[in-house]
């Protein structure tokens, strides 16, 4: 594992060390492809209408913006799972993000009812594996012979969802165990703790994002889940995928807000979130190519046919079938080594698309393209087009992460 980034310098280190992983993995960040990409019927036609759908629209009810402050904090630890995609989808019918989503929308409902508080320290320190996988709703058992008994068929917890629920629960105990430990009595409390020491380093800064650096190194040092980085072939590599979502969840969810109930960072030039969607849609889209990467050109070899880049560049098919029905298909699996330096690529990339967005006149709003929207764009349009959604994305199981 890494060390800490040099404090007040996480934004840097994000950007700096995935553009020398990218440039160390033989990764290629195609700048043609970018503004082909821009001025394409895909992007042009969706861009505006899809980067706006950031999934954080909770359909609750709540008793005071900590109570949703805290309920958006616990979302984002838990927004990992990518790599078992399609058992979800083989079990309960949904993807990773929206089996979390059901997962924190069920544990403040039971909260709700009067039963113990799912979502404070003390609740999250105490949830079993047994509860988790309750309220996710999957089935953590699979069926074997009997050891002693020929024709029989037992059924014993195992297989990728039990393995998935045990890190859901182990993030869980071990973060509300820490909350605890620090008097904390949950999440949201920490995270307005940080939010407030934020907006007074800002004050007193004349460095731009002094802010969130400050809340990301304190969410980043605190608790583990949040750790999102690695020593990839000698160097480190700084991720922070679901520290910098919960930073940018506070400023969508409260931002709009006046006056706001807690200080509102302006996260509008924050790296991007990366995960297995982001890398795996720029291979796709031409932007990343990897077929000079000698870990990683066996990964997506499919991926580089100009006819399909040309298809995924055109208009959505006219008559889209409802994919999200069908079960996905499971994409190349990865190290965890392979993977950071995907998601390594799909930071630097985002950064060269953004600096290339601002050099173009047409559309007249592609000057204004942002970091986060652009990595809004990428997630949600990876499931808004059937094409897409029907693109395999690569797999690393057992990582908190993303």
């Amino acid at each position: 594992m890494a060390s800490f980034p040099p404090s007040g310098e996480y934004l840097d280190s994000v950007r700096k060390t995935a553009h020398s992983l990218c440039e160390k993995s033989g990764i290629k960040i195609d700048r043609d492809a970018i503004t082909r990409l821009f001025s394409s019927p895909a992007f042009i036609s969706s861009f505006q209408r899809v980067s706006k759908a950031h999934g954080l629209a909770l359909p609750l009810n709540f008793p005071s913006p900590l109570s949703e402050l805290n309920l958006i904090s616990v979302l984002s630890l838990l927004n990992f799972g990518s790599g078992y995609r399609r058992p979800l989808h083989d079990n309960v019918g949904r993807g990773a993000w929206d089996c979390i989503r059901a997962l924190v929308f069920s544990m403040y409902i039971s909260s709700s009812a009067g039963e113990d508080d799912l979502l404070s320290a003390k609740g999250m320190q105490n949830i079993s594996e047994a509860k988790v996988a309750e309220l996710m709703g999957v089935n953590v058992y699979v069926e074997k012979p009997h050891s002693s008994i020929p024709g029989v068929i037992v059924g014993e917890l195992g297989g990728h969802l039990y393995d998935l629920v045990k890190l859901i629960t182990g993030v869980l105990n071990e973060t509300g165990k820490l909350l605890s430990g620090s008097n904390y009595p949950d999440l949201g409390t920490f995270v307005v703790e940080s939010l407030k020491e934020g907006a007074r380093v800002k004050a007193s800064s004349q460095k731009p994002n002094a802010d969130v650096e400050t809340i990301l190194e304190k969410l980043v040092r605190f608790l583990p889940a949040f750790q999102d980085m690695a020593v990839v072939d000698g160097q480190p590599i700084y991720c922070f995928k679901k520290a910098l979502f919960l930073v940018h969840a506070v400023t969508v969810r409260f931002g709009t807000m006046s006056p706001s109930p807690f200080p509102v960072p302006d996260t509008s030039q924050i790296p991007v979130f990366a995960d297995n969607v982001l890398p795996s849609l720029l291979i796709y889209l031409g932007v990343m190519d990897v077929s000079s990467s000698p870990a990683l050109l066996h990964l997506f070899v499919d991926a580089r046919s100009p006819e399909k880049v040309n298809n995924l560049l055109d208009y959505a098919p006219a008559v889209q079938p409802d994919a999200s029905k069908q079960p996905p298909y499971e994409g190349p699996i990865t190290t965890s080594d392979q993977a950071y330096a995907l998601r390594a690529g799909a930071i630097d990339a985002c950064e060269v698309m953004v600096e290339v967005a601002s050099g173009l006149e047409d559309p007249p709003w592609i000057k204004d393209v942002r970091l986060p929207d652009l990595d809004m764009w990428l997630w949600s349009v990876a499931k808004d087009r059937s094409d897409y959604r029907r693109l395999e994305r690569f797999v690393l199981r057992d990582t908190v992460f993303f």
